[in-house]
């Protein structure tokens, strides 16, 4: 399953230039860049993030945890798949949605699902990097009386955003590397065959 999902994200999610010409959300330019929404969004991605999250996490040892979610926008497809998941094996688990700024009307919330103060949730995301909006998310989280055990993202970059997260004495584990991804585009990946 974690080979298909690199090849799914090396298909459509990963980009390579000789210069560095992508501008990353910490301001800083890079030759390479993962927009994983096309992977994630995608229902054979979606299958496998839920399920080797899934994994993740029951291998964790965390204790019982209510909800997953994180900065929107590129944590909410992650969120629902792990969510939808744990819903196929049975489990209960609700996906929540940290905004980036509050609702202007309404509820004027920050965060959005069904997670209450003194809720255990997981923060997810796509991609980190610094690990600035997954801090933001834990902030935010821990500020509307959620308890943060842990983060799960789908690719760390490798270029400081674990030790950025540990350093909150936030748990943190990934389900792929930036050199794991980059050991097989060097290789080749096989053609998809639908």
């Amino acid at each position: 399953m974690k080979q298909r999902l690199i090849n799914l994200l090396l298909s459509r999610s990963f980009k390579f230039t000789k210069k560095p010409t992508f501008t990353l959300a910490s301001g800083k330019k890079s030759n390479f860049y993962f927009n994983c929404k096309p992977t994630t969004l995608n229902s054979e991605g979606m299958y496998l993030v839920g399920n080797l999250m899934h994994k993740i996490i029951n291998q964790w040892k965390l204790g019982k945890i209510y909800g997953v979610g994180g900065i929107t926008l590129g944590a909410d497809p992650v969120a629902t798949a792990v969510a939808y998941t744990y819903h196929t094996k049975r489990e209960p688990m609700e996906a929540f949605i940290v905004r980036k700024e509050p609702k202007k009307h309404g509820t004027m919330q920050w965060i959005e699902g069904n997670v209450k103060k003194g809720n255990r949730v997981l923060i997810v995301d796509d991609v980190i990097t610094t690990g600035s909006s997954t801090v933001k998310a834990i902030r935010r989280a821990r500020e509307c009386g959620l308890k943060v055990v842990g983060v799960l993202v789908l690719i760390d970059r490798q270029e400081g955003g674990r030790e950025a997260i540990e350093a909150m004495g936030v748990p943190f584990k990934t389900l792929l590397t930036k050199d794991a991804i980059f050991r097989a585009y060097q290789k080749g990946f096989p053609q998809l065959f639908f």
